[in-house]
């Protein structure tokens, strides 16, 4: 059983290489051996180049060796809305009501409805959500967001397809589906376009407390926790669960792993956004056994098999 100490020690390193790569001091350093580097301050393990087991490390894997030239238009928030256009249809889209702007200061916030979401294209983590507008806080938002423009999401996880995405900003309608006034993200995780699991993420607007509770295909609750604790509450099945599949393999066909997030409100299905290194292969699981389960559904010899020869 891990000690209080050896606890301590995974975090002190990995709170100092977040400290040197957010500082950008470990830019210099090529993706793979960053990787390495990273990994062994996250868990303080070797990562296995050669022969990686878990979700994570195949995740890493994925990271430095599949370049996939569809993948940055995937990840890239605004580009993404053509290829779900093309591909599911543009019904399943979340209205855009404002952008794309290069700044903050080009937003007309007088031309924005009451309720919006903005959304930083080309990071994770850049959003501001607003429920009124009359009561938003603009040096707030002003602040966050530009903090995004200013960052390339790339250099702390070496998530290749980020590298080169042009810093913009859009504006979502907002949405809510009824659940105490959150939208419920519905996160399907697929292998080779086949459903193993869907995530499920409540509580989002008090972050600190979200609760992230993952389901089998047939809607049975799965005995781990990655990250955040289980929603207690009983989470019932979306109405649209099967549209919901049958989208999220038209999305993933033909690449080993993706993660496409999905809402549903007004008895519709709305495209999130799709992931292809979730938690960039960071995620602890408990039990960590899940970690090697999710692990075997990454099928790296079908789908790379001169890497491994």
């Amino acid at each position: 059983m891990q000690n209080k100490h050896d606890s301590r020690d995974r975090n002190v390193s990995a709170s100092l290489f977040f400290a040197l790569s957010s500082r950008k001091l470990l830019n210099w350093v090529p993706d793979r051996p960053y990787l390495s580097a990273m990994w062994r301050a996250y868990f303080h393990q070797r990562l296995d180049w050669k022969n990686p087991r878990s979700f994570n490390e195949k995740i890493q894997w994925l990271k430095a060796k599949d370049h996939n030239p569809l993948y940055p238009t995937l990840v890239d928030k605004f580009a993404v809305r053509q290829f779900i256009e093309n591909t599911i249809g543009d019904r399943y889209l979340i209205p855009l009501v404002g952008g794309p702007w290069n700044s903050f200061d080009e937003i007309d916030f007088d031309r924005l409805p009451r309720q919006f979401v903005l959304k930083c294209t080309h990071d994770s983590g850049g959003v501001v959500i607003c429920r009124d507008k009359g009561a938003l806080d603009l040096d707030a938002a002003r602040q966050k967001i530009e903090k995004s423009l200013r960052r390339n999401y790339y250099w702390g996880g070496r998530e290749w397809p980020y590298q080169n995405i042009p810093p913009r900003i859009i504006a979502e309608a907002y949405m809510a589906d009824g659940s105490d006034d959150e939208l419920r993200d519905y996160k399907f995780y697929m292998f080779g376009g086949t459903a193993r699991c869907i995530l499920v993420c409540t509580n989002r607007s008090a972050k600190s407390k979200m609760h992230m509770t993952f389901f089998s295909p047939d809607w049975k609750r799965l005995p781990f926790e990655r990250q955040y604790a289980n929603d207690p509450r009983e989470l019932p099945k979306p109405e649209r669960f099967e549209e919901m599949l049958l989208l999220a393999e038209q999305l993933s066909a033909d690449l080993p792993f993706a993660r496409i997030d999905l809402y549903e409100t007004d008895h519709k299905v709305y495209f999130g956004e799709i992931t292809l290194h979730p938690a960039s292969g960071l995620g602890k699981f408990q039990p960590v056994e899940w970690d090697y389960r999710l692990g075997e559904w990454i099928d790296l010899h079908k789908y790379f098999p001169k890497e491994f020869e």
